[in-house]
């Protein structure tokens, strides 16, 4: 981070220089010839959105010889507009993409590694969490996030007083979870849910909460040490772990993926007891009519082992950016990721600051909010996709098989198996 950090002063005392010299000189100010113009594109995520441009608007003060034009898209257009501009050859110059895109974009030679001049893979291991490690490819990484995110378990206080329940005592293990949610679980005389006890999902983060939570408490690996092999169904736990799951909303019935338009939704609704998200979801929840809290996930029995998933999203610098225009995004990128923006965005957008530094401090530990997600990255996964968008979909589909066409679990769960593992090894078969 030296030459990070040496670079900011550099700028920082030149962007001095350069006004002390416009003051004397007006009649001399640089003209547009002189500014370097650099798009910065990401989803359309509100609280984000409004975060990168005070960002911007702060680092262009800094920066006079640099304009940062920042464009955001509806997140179920946004991958889409992304290939469709790079293919035309109008694609952004820095591009805020999901971690789990990240081989992929790499695959599809869309972006291009960290320069070593500008930031060593010793410096970005030193100075970010230890879950960005899986995404160094070939020796070296691609992206760097400002922030990350881990899983926790929101709870309606609220709904647990109407349901006779302790408000103040969420559920330790998964069981207790269930036996909660269905307390709290309404339904109509023809079955449709009123309320449900647990917003029960597959296609938000509820397939991160099977794969990197379940699945590990059960004994079972879910991928090999590269990534390459889909271990899930190696052994019986694995075939146990997704029964349990499906079981919360096939048997047990405490919540269902189509109650609200999202588990979220349903949540701050005040028709879902209790959600598993993550802590970026805490800018919306804060505003929620109802009380509410925030603890650790659940395990499978008091003591048993602890497990979270970690995701995060990060910029890469698209493939092709030089001269000037990698300059000038490089020093944005460095602008981005330093620690005062960090402690901004976490305060504004409630996520969590990617330095090792930062999260390791004990005011943010003991944050009651913020402590959960901040413990839970201790045991946090980050899974490598290889092709994120396909792989969600795969289990969408299979558990969508089993919901909708009473699909038997064992074979549904070995063809879910199999089309991941084809996913995978298309990719590692062209590394």
């Amino acid at each position: 981070m030296k030459k990070v950090f040496a670079m900011l002063f550099t700028l920082f005392i030149g962007s001095i220089l350069l006004v002390a010299c416009s003051s004397k000189e007006p009649k001399e100010s640089k003209g547009d010839s002189d500014v370097t113009e650099i798009t910065y594109w990401q989803y359309t995520f509100p609280t984000k959105v409004e975060q990168i441009d005070k960002i911007i608007a702060n680092f262009e003060k800094d920066n006079p010889d640099i304009k940062v034009v920042a464009q955001d898209f509806p997140y179920d257009q946004y991958q889409n507009k992304i290939f469709a501009a790079v293919e035309a050859g109008d694609g952004p110059d820095i591009l805020n993409i999901y971690n789990g895109w990240i081989s992929k974009y790499v695959d599809m030679d869309y972006i291009q590694p960290i320069r070593e001049e500008f930031m060593s893979k010793e410096e970005i291991s030193d100075y970010y969490v230890d879950m960005i490690q899986p995404y160094e490819l070939d020796g070296q990484y691609y992206t760097l996030p400002v922030a990350v995110r881990s899983l926790a378990l929101f709870w309606n206080k609220d709904m647990y007083k109407e349901a006779g329940l302790d408000p103040e005592s969420p559920p330790k293990t998964w069981d207790e979870l269930i036996e909660n949610a269905k307390a709290m679980t309404e339904m109509t005389d023809d079955g449709r849910y009123k309320k449900e006890g647990f917003g029960w999902n597959a296609a938000g983060q509820g397939l991160h909460e099977f794969q990197q939570v379940l699945l590990r408490q059960y004994g079972v690996e879910p991928y090999s040490e590269d990534a390459s092999k889909v271990l899930w169904n190696e052994k019986q736990e694995g075939y146990d772990a997704f029964k349990y799951w499906l079981d919360m909303t096939m048997v047990h019935k405490v919540g269902d993926p189509d109650v609200g338009n999202t588990y979220r939704e349903a949540f701050l609704a005040g028709i879902a007891g209790m959600i598993v998200d993550g802590s970026f979801a805490v800018g919306d929840i804060q505003n929620a009519s109802f009380d509410w809290g925030v603890t650790t996930l659940p395990v499978l029995e008091e003591g048993g082992l602890q497990s979270n998933y970690a995701s995060y999203w990060t910029n890469a610098i698209a493939k092709g950016v030089e001269g000037k225009k990698l300059e000038a995004s490089e020093r944005f990128l460095a602008y981005l990721i330093q620690e005062d923006v960090q402690k901004d965005w976490l305060e504004n957008v409630g996520e969590l600051p990617a330095s090792k530094a930062l999260i390791a401090d004990e005011e943010l530990v003991n944050n009651p909010t913020y402590g959960p997600f901040i413990e839970g990255l201790d045991y946090a996964h980050a899974t490598f996709f290889v092709n994120e968008d396909k792989e969600r979909q795969i289990i969408i589909d299979g558990v969508d098989k089993i919901r909708l066409e009473n699909a038997d679990y064992d074979e549904t769960f070995d063809e879910i198996v199999t089309k991941i593992q084809e996913v995978r090894d298309e990719f590692f078969d062209r590394q």
